[in-house]
């Protein structure tokens, strides 16, 4: 009878480590993402300081439209709105990229939760470095502005704004043709009283940082998906619509 042995087996290889190959991917790895980083901010820095050349409205030019639609149609904010819209489709290098609806249209109003405050807005115009619109309310609200990446210019149609930044003793009060410029990265408490207060307000600068400011509210509390649907839907199709036809 014959004996079999059981045959060894063969004894596995430890692969070796080859350190030095790996530095040199950790190193090309690094040096793609500093290149990156680097195309990042050069593009970054680039648009930042040509952003302005993309703006079609001019604050004062806004300010001076509405104290003109005031004093025409003082504490009538239909009158006073429909006077400003008028104007501003006038203007043939603003009328192309404005809301081809009418602020009459209740479907094209939505309810904007933003920290803390509530009201009532119509988008005249949104794109990438700007957007106007009607905000206010006729019952009063009050809250923080936000931070943002955009200067914000409200120009007070009725009633009034009352604001302050953090530190001040005495409130900033803001009357019916009254211009409140918020500069870029500040922040304040606003109030409108409960008369109501409504206002044509321009943003100027980064705008798609500044949407979930104006978004978070309805998916942290009021949980208003019908207006969280309404507010995406409709600035999506401004800003989208104005980038087709060369509005940045």
């Amino acid at each position: 009878m014959s004996s079999h042995k059981p045959r060894s087996k063969p004894s596995p290889v430890a692969k070796s480590a080859n350190p030095t190959k790996s530095s040199a991917t950790f190193t090309s790895r690094l040096a793609i993402f500093g290149l990156l980083a680097l195309v990042l901010a050069l593009t970054v820095s680039t648009l930042e300081r040509i952003k302005s050349q993309f703006y079609i409205f001019d604050p004062a030019n806004l300010h001076a439209i509405s104290q003109k639609a005031i004093a025409a149609h003082p504490n009538d904010a239909h009158a006073i709105m429909d006077d400003i819209l008028s104007q501003l489709r006038l203007d043939p290098k603003i009328s192309p990229y404005l809301n081809k609806h009418s602020f009459v249209e209740e479907k094209e109003w939505m309810f904007n939760n933003a920290g803390g405050a509530m009201g009532s807005m119509f988008i005249l115009h949104a794109s990438i470095t700007e957007y106007l619109i009607f905000f206010g309310t006729p019952v009063g609200t009050e809250g923080h502005t936000g931070r943002h990446t955009a200067d914000d210019y409200f120009h007070i149609l009725t009633g009034n704004q009352y604001a302050f930044p953090a530190g001040a003793l005495q409130a900033e009060h803001y009357p019916p043709g009254s211009q409140h410029h918020l500069k870029r990265g500040t922040v304040k408490q606003y109030m409108m009283p409960e008369e109501g207060c409504w206002a044509l307000e321009l943003a100027q600068g980064w705008i798609p940082p500044m949407l979930p400011f104006g978004l978070a509210d309805v998916l942290s509390s009021t949980l208003d998906f019908p207006t969280f649907g309404t507010t995406v839907w409709i600035t999506a199709r401004e800003m989208i619509g104005n980038l087709l036809i060369g509005k940045f």
